[in-house]
């Protein structure tokens, strides 16, 4: 596999989130009006939550297979109402307060697992990226010094200005839930 760069990252969210709304921004329209909506990004982010669904399938026969082995609960059902999520997420407790969540992104061949900072995780999180590779061949984990870089210039419907990263805007707002 070749090693995921930033570059490559960037040019990805910037398919589906564009760049040249802060000009719209500072005309004072605010984030989550149809301006964004009307957008080649926002039609791209559509179709691929579109094919999301169509392929919902194997996603639910994955987490099935983990939430046989673990407390799971699955974060993609707003995708399957007609959500524009940009990944499939869902989350495994790891004890009664604490979660880890994991993200396959429907908007390239990535995925992710947030993890919470305490010892039970280690093995869960191998457990979990073995079974994202092998049911999704190719898809590569996104390595937190990349994940956690803002993106510059993005509007994100979900985020200000100079916040988004690129683990919000390839995974959702689900993957900031494991820190709460």
């Amino acid at each position: 596999m070749m090693k995921i760069t930033r570059s490559e990252l960037l040019d990805v969210v910037y398919r589906f989130y564009p760049r040249k709304m802060l000009d719209i921004a500072r005309e004072h329209v605010p984030p989550g009006e149809l301006v964004y909506d009307d957008t080649e990004e926002h039609r791209r982010l559509v179709e691929a939550a579109s094919r999301g669904r169509a392929e919902y399938p194997t996603w639910k026969a994955m987490i099935r297979r983990l939430g046989d082995r673990y407390r799971l609960q699955n974060e993609s059902l707003h995708l399957l109402s007609g959500g524009t999520d940009p990944a499939y997420s869902a989350r495994i407790w790891l004890t009664n307060e604490t979660a880890m969540t994991f993200h396959v992104s429907l908007l390239g061949p990535y995925y992710g697992i947030h993890l919470p900072g305490i010892s039970e995780e280690e093995p869960v999180a191998r457990d979990v990226a073995r079974e994202i590779e092998a049911t999704y061949p190719g898809y590569q984990p996104i390595p937190p010094e990349l994940g956690d870089v803002i993106v510059p210039d993005l509007f994100e419907p979900r985020a200000y200005f100079g916040v988004a990263t690129i683990y919000l805007c390839l995974f959702s707002e689900v993957w900031t839930w494991a820190d709460l």
